[in-house]
């Protein structure tokens, strides 16, 4: 399996990479971004690009994928709808569109968020406008499947880039344990997260949005 991963910079993407890296069924793995992973194996591609709405200068490397993991993500404190919205709306949605034209075939995977407003009416910005994207994506012609995450557990050394999501991390890791025991429906790890992206493209899911407790069968049904 070839998989295009953006956003491997990031928590979520961090876990994708890792798990791809290790995974012998993946064979070749693109990074697309505005940053290098910093990372060197000999599956690994990196392709830095500045404006991700516009990957027309990229086209020629962007064909005979199987799966792409979108992991591109940014916390909405203190922005403005309009910039949180070609972030988390603009930015998956040229991907997806321009990956559809020369991989049509391809498994799509969009990392949302739990609580994401599919009917774009309610009254949380951040929600409107993942549910936004959500909707948007699932209506192009590609196999999109979205994962909406709620706490995530980071393992293997993975942590955000956004200082203030690290200190709260720092704060309640003692906290962890009890976490994932007392609300599993709600809770994950990156590994997990990270192994259901690949499990999902293998084999598909049975429903096209995936909340944690989905997330954890796909990873389990995914294998090493």
């Amino acid at each position: 399996m070839k998989v295009i991963l953006f956003g491997a910079t990031g928590m979520i993407g961090q876990a994708a990479l890792r798990e791809c890296l290790l995974d012998s069924s993946v064979t070749t793995v693109l990074s697309i971004g505005r940053s290098t992973t910093g990372k060197q194996a000999p599956k690994l591609h990196e392709i830095m690009h500045s404006d991700l709405t516009d990957l027309s200068s990229i086209e020629p490397e962007l064909s005979g994928y199987d799966a792409c993991f979108y992991c591109l993500g940014i916390s909405s404190l203190g922005l403005t709808e309009a910039t949180y919205r070609k972030i988390t709306y603009d930015m998956p949605l040229a991907a997806a569109q321009t990956l559809a034209r020369f991989n049509p075939d391809m498994t799509f995977i969009y990392v949302s968020g739990s609580g994401a407003d599919s009917s774009e009416a309610g009254k949380t910005m951040w929600a409107r406008v993942k549910g936004a994207a959500e909707n948007a994506l699932l209506r192009l012609p590609l196999k999109t499947f979205v994962f909406r995450p709620a706490f995530v557990q980071p393992l293997n050394g993975i942590g955000s880039k956004t200082k203030w999501i690290t200190a709260i991390y720092a704060m309640v890791s003692p906290l962890v344990p009890l976490v994932m025991r007392l609300i599993p429906n709600y809770a994950t790890t990156t590994t997990d997260i990270g192994r259901a992206m690949i499990g999902v493209a293998r084999n598909g899911a049975p429903t096209r949005i995936l909340e944690s407790p989905a997330i954890r069968q796909a990873a389990a049904g995914a294998g090493l």
